[in-house]
């Protein structure tokens, strides 16, 4: 899966985001590849992002590792006891999920946080994959309606409306809505810890 080069146009994103880099990392030496799901694979609970952030995952090779999404979703996690610890900073900090694991429905930095849906769909297979070797999935939290829309066709041909705190039984998993951890959400209040981490506790249910 890291090797992929299937989709150019993401490819020549991320790969030139790893080599001009921001300016706060440039000592640093950019992972630049699709991301790999973190976590447990006999985890109960799988959190369903978008996509890895251009100077986050992009740059740690962790999901959701080095970005503000990241330190609003670890804390939560850590809050509830899914995490070792409430930050997470690269893929070396000792952090560890406990029954959760996490992963993306497009493996690669898009442009302007925007996979197509056509890189959305030829990418779908790796979190199908990634779910078949997951034999005590019973829980998905999925992060945003982007995430939704991309997610729920893995599980059949039923459609559920994307909304947060809406809870619906497809494909035989509980499946949770949750609004995405981005900054745009959290800092305007739009999503509180409080609001994500009661859908978590659902989700551990």
């Amino acid at each position: 899966m890291t090797a992929c080069r299937a989709c150019p146009r993401l490819v020549e994103w991320r790969e030139r985001v790893a080599l001009e880099k921001r300016a706060a990392f440039r000592d640093q030496t950019y992972w630049g590849k699709p991301v790999p799901g973190f976590g447990p694979l006999d985890a109960s609970l799988l959190i369903v992002g978008l996509a890895p952030a251009a100077h986050g995952a992009n740059r740690t090779g962790r999901m959701f590792t080095g970005d503000p999404s990241g330190d609003f979703l670890f804390r939560a996690l850590y809050e509830v006891g899914l995490a070792s610890q409430p930050t997470s900073v690269s893929a070396d900090d000792g952090l560890e999920l406990r029954g959760v694991r996490m992963a993306a429905p497009v493996r690669c930095a898009p442009p302007d946080n925007k996979p197509t849906p056509a890189e959305r769909d030829r990418c779908s297979g790796f979190l199908r994959e990634e779910m078949g070797l997951m034999p005590r999935l019973r829980s998905v939290m999925v992060l945003g309606g982007f995430g939704w829309k991309a997610f729920l066709p893995l599980l059949g041909p039923e459609r559920p409306k994307f909304g947060h705190g809406v809870e619906v039984s497809v494909g035989g998993l509980r499946v949770f809505g949750c609004y995405h951890v981005s900054p745009h959400n959290t800092y305007t209040g739009r999503l509180t810890q409080q609001m994500l981490q009661d859908v978590l506790k659902r989700a551990m249910g």
